[in-house]
Order: C-alpha cells, then sequence, then structure tokens
C-alpha cells in the first residue's frame, strides 16, 4: 500500500489507514470550530454544505455526464471543447466547477489528475477530493512516476500508450473522460453511469466492464 502523508506537516502514515483518517479528521474539526467560534462560518452553514457534497454532489453527476458522451457524439465533441458549458447543459454545475476541461482516454493517451499546488479538483462533477488526492506523496509522484503510481493503484497501462498528467489549479480544473468498456454496447445511460467510477474520473482507475457491476 503507498504511503502517504498529509500535504502540511504532519505524521506520515498510510494514506488508507484509519489513523490517517483519524488525523485528518481532527484538522479538520479543529480548523471548523475556529472558525465558527471567530464568528467567520456559523454551524448551520457547515452543516449545509457537507449535506450538499454529501448527498448531492459527487461523482454520480460526473458519472451522468460520461454516459451521456459515451451515447450522444455531439454531446461528447462539446464536452470536450468546454466540460463547463456541456455540464451546464445537465443542469451541473456550481462552485469550484467555474472553469473545467474534461481530457478524454483513447487507445493512445491515458490521463490523469492532479493538483500539484494543494487539491484543486471539481468539484460539480466529482464532489469532494479523496485525501490521498491531497496528499504530497501523490501530488509529487504522479508527476515524477505516474505508471508506478497507477500500478499501485491497479492499473496496467500499455507501454505504447502516452501517459499525460494533468495539473489542475484554482482557474481550470481537469477531470477524465474514460474509454467506454468493452460488452457495453446496448446499455442505457443509467445503466452505463454505473460503470463509472470517482477514480475513472481522476484516471488512477478505468471504467467497469458490465460484468463487474
Amino acid at each position: 500500500m503507498p504511503e502517504y502523508t498529509h500535504a502540511f506537516s504532519g505524521p506520515m502514515v498510510p494514506a488508507e489507514s484509519a489513523a490517517f483518517d483519524e488525523y485528518m479528521t481532527a484538522r479538520v474539526k479543529a480548523l471548523e470550530s475556529i472558525l465558527i467560534e471567530k464568528g467567520v462560518v456559523s454551524a448551520e452553514a457547515v452543516d449545509r454544505i457537507a449535506g450538499i457534497y454529501e448527498n448531492e454532489v459527487g461523482p454520480q453527476l460526473g458519472a451522468k455526464v460520461v454516459a451521456r458522451a459515451w451515447t450522444d457524439s455531439e454531446f461528447k465533441q462539446r464536452l470536450l471543447a468546454n466540460a463547463t458549458e456541456a455540464c451546464a447543459e445537465l443542469g451541473i454545475g456550481g462552485l469550484q466547477g467555474e472553469d473545467m476541461l474534461a481530457v478524454e482516454n483513447t487507445e493512445d493517451v491515458h490521463n490523469m489528475i492532479v493538483c500539484t499546488l494543494c487539491s484543486c479538483y471539481p468539484w460539480p462533477v466529482l464532489g469532494l477530493p479523496p485525501n490521498w488526492y491531497k496528499a504530497s506523496a501523490y501530488r509529487g509522484r504522479v508527476v515524477r512516476e505516474p505508471r508506478v503510481v497507477l500500478g499501485e493503484f491497479g492499473v496496467e497501462v500499455p507501454d505504447s500508450t502516452e501517459v499525460k498528467v494533468w495539473d489542475s489549479s484554482a482557474e481550470l480544473r481537469y477531470w477524465v473522460l474514460p474509454k467506454r468498456p468493452e460488452g457495453s454496447e446496448g446499455l442505457s445511460e443509467e445503466e452505463l453511469a454505473a460503470l463509472v467510477t470517482r477514480d475513472s474520473l481522476i484516471g488512477v482507475g478505468l471504467a467497469l466492464s458490465p460484468e463487474a457491476v
């Protein structure tokens, strides 16, 4: 299992471990308490924002966009030209998604996303970023050795396929349009959306095969 640490000072612990989650939770809670105590935000506002990103926004919306792109070539072209406007056609958009660019995985190119500076992420289509996405080790290693990182996520990319890493920023946030899996012909958009995972939208995973669902 890869060992990742927080972007700032803190203990070096495996990103998927309970210790890492406890450490991150404690830091977030401490910051939240300070902001509420100083009147910067209210507890009600914090609860509302958490509710939105736990129940209303997340990778299920990105999966919906991908499924439409897989079945509608004209929509796919609009998506690749301007992801923000194309997502808006499906009623998807908002904070941290004002300027998004979708990059397509093909037989020739496999794309991955990162934010080397902090944790910029396209919230409207992916929700909140996982802890490992914010970890300094992922942010550094995915640039230096993307194929190794992919292997740690269980993804093997042929040597003939170019691996591109896209660095998101506050000005432009990338996400991946994964390849449509073989054997998915004839599936409905809803069935196709079920094949799209969060990791496939980041590029550290692939869309599921129909047999896996």
